[in-house]
């Protein structure tokens, strides 16, 4: 089964109401939030306000900053969503990689292996935090003594874990110990410090696929496999968007466009075949489509119901 999510973006109360309550009523998975300091609203606070007025959707990050985050206060923050949601919230992390984050901030732009680190110790410290028992921990970015979240409890068992990114030590990472790998198909980010080239061609996507699958197998695990959808258009000339789109995208071509989980371009049909040949070749179950998208995909989530 095929389920779809919807990454929302903060303008106001009321649009921000709307948008929660049409997740909600429409039949998306799940409802996230993004992490940008200085360019996105603060996730749990938007979060909190969509659990009050929402019965059934699921609430989370897509994703958090791990580079930006203390354990003790995130697990916190985790728990008290999942109180406040009944059992709704989903944790998802990745390594980070907007460098403005960290130099607003005055600090140096880690390295790539260094802020994998992190986002590795970070989620150790976090679910065993959430377990309510004392952590001790001394790694190379956290330190714990004894430290405890006694209140509150969350609601579930064990929160779902999202960890997004495209990197071969992350996708890994994610295989080993998450419930949900998101995926974005990124990869270097560009001078603009945004921007990424897009590792969209065929031989990519199965590489990327591949080592996710083959890490999975290794491992004796089967957590979904999630893509994050960064272009929705319903057209019947699919071919021309494509053409258009490719002249923005660096590194992707008007085939890689059409073939790439990332674009959704084409009719409703079309675009449902898609997802169900990527679910077929690269056991894609779960996907994320901007906010604006909503209206545009509903006809798409009816044709994939009636496939389920």
């Amino acid at each position: 089964m095929v389920h779809v999510s919807v990454q929302g973006r903060f303008v106001n109360q009321t649009q921000w109401v709307e948008l929660a309550k049409a997740t909600d009523h429409s039949g998306f998975d799940c409802l996230y939030v993004a992490d940008h300091l200085g360019s996105s609203a603060t996730p749990f606070a938007a979060l909190a306000a969509a659990a009050v007025v929402t019965d059934t959707v699921r609430l989370g990050t897509c994703v958090l900053n791990a580079g930006l985050r203390e354990p003790l206060s995130l697990a916190a923050e985790l728990a008290t969503l999942d109180a406040l949601s009944g059992g709704r919230t989903v944790f998802g992390v990745g390594a980070g990689h907007t460098p403005a984050e960290w130099t607003m901030l005055g600090l140096e732009y880690p390295r790539a292996g260094e802020r994998v680190d992190r986002l590795v110790e970070l989620v150790s410290a976090v679910r065993l935090l959430l377990t309510g028992e004392p952590v001790t921990t001394r790694g190379t970015h956290f330190q714990l003594h004894e430290a405890t979240l006694s209140e509150p409890h969350q609601v579930q068992d064990s929160i779902p874990l999202l960890v997004g990114g495209n990197g071969r030590r992350v996708l890994a990472f994610a295989v080993e110990c998450a419930d949900i790998v998101g995926i974005t198909g990124l990869g270097r980010t560009l001078s603009d410090g945004h921007t990424h080239e897009a590792e969209w061609s065929a031989s990519a996507l199965d590489s990327t696929f591949g080592l996710v699958d083959s890490e999975a197998k290794r491992l004796g695990r089967r957590p979904d496999i999630e893509a994050l959808v960064q272009h929705v258009e319903i057209t019947d000339d699919s071919e021309r968007v494509a053409s258009g789109i490719a002249q923005l995208v660096p590194g992707a071509s008007t085939e890689d466009l059409l073939a790439a989980p990332f674009m959704w371009i084409g009719t409703p049909d079309q675009i449902a075949a898609q997802v169900l040949a990527s679910e077929k070749r690269w056991g894609i179950n779960r996907y994320v489509i901007r906010d604006d998208a909503i209206e545009a995909v509903g006809p798409i989530l009816q044709l994939l119901r009636q496939s389920n």
